[in-house]
């Protein structure tokens, strides 16, 4: 499917969007480049590309963490570059859900507090705190601080403050980089099973079997899509990344050029 003309209205939609950061008083870096993508609702997109290829550049500006230079991003039916800072927080705080590789965690808190402080800033009814932990397999911890688990358990407490608030999307930033492969294999497995529905997941990894378990992948090299494959093996993604030519017209549907 061509994400151009979707059968739905996509849940995230970017057209043309290109950043750039000061490397002086009159020079700049291209971090992205003319860049265009859509989510639809119940879709696992996946982002893939060598190391300083802007993948996780391309994560906050589609979130609206990062401003774009040019080009336009629709979440949620709002025009991001419009937006105003206060609106964009509330737009987070209702629809988006984050997974970072910081985990993002507030020490002071408890883990079960952690897990249920969006939906009490946002004031919306508790959730099912518990459910959330024994998903990600961490109901034994939800009394304990943030600094008594690992790096690997923190990660899973972010993923269950996720599936706990229930937002529409989900963003995911390297969620297995600090992860055994079991456990890897699990949260990969529980972000796989949510992209359902109404909800969807935009995930950034370098794990290449990771990104195929997603419905669509996108191969970013240098700021720029240089192909979208759909039901793709990991061997595939690789081959993508090495032969695709920076600029290459975006390569659709599972098929390689």
């Amino acid at each position: 499917m061509n994400t151009s003309t979707p059968s739905r209205a996509p849940l995230l939609w970017a057209a043309g969007i290109s950043k750039s950061y000061p490397t002086g008083r009159t020079e700049r870096v291209s971090v992205l480049r003319d860049v265009s993508v859509a989510v639809e609702p119940g879709e696992m997109v996946s982002i893939v590309g060598p190391s300083g290829s802007g993948k996780s550049t391309l994560l906050y500006c589609l979130a609206g963490l990062e401003r774009v230079n040019t080009g336009q991003i629709v979440l949620a039916g709002e025009l991001v570059e419009r937006a105003s800072e206060a609106r964009l927080a509330r737009l987070r705080r209702d629809t988006v859900g984050f997974v970072f590789q910081n985990y993002n965690l507030i020490s002071s808190l408890r883990v079960r507090e952690n897990v249920a402080l969006p939906a009490r800033l946002a004031r919306r009814r508790a959730p099912n705190v518990s459910a959330a932990l024994d998903q990600v397999g961490l109901l034994q911890h939800a009394r304990k601080r943030p600094g008594a688990l690992s790096g690997g358990q923190q990660q899973r407490v972010a993923l269950a403050r996720v599936l706990a608030a229930q937002p529409r999307l989900v963003f995911a930033d390297e969620p297995t980089g600090a992860l055994d492969s079991v456990t890897g294999a699990r949260v990969l497995g529980l972000l796989r099973d949510y992209a359902v529905g109404e909800r969807s997941v935009v995930l950034v990894t370098h794990d290449l079997e990771a990104a195929a378990r997603a419905d669509r992948a996108i191969v970013l090299r240098d700021g720029a899509v240089v192909a979208q494959l759909r039901g793709c093996s990991a061997a595939e993604l690789l081959e993508a990344q090495r032969s695709a030519p920076t600029g290459a017209p975006a390569v659709r549907d599972g098929a390689l050029a």
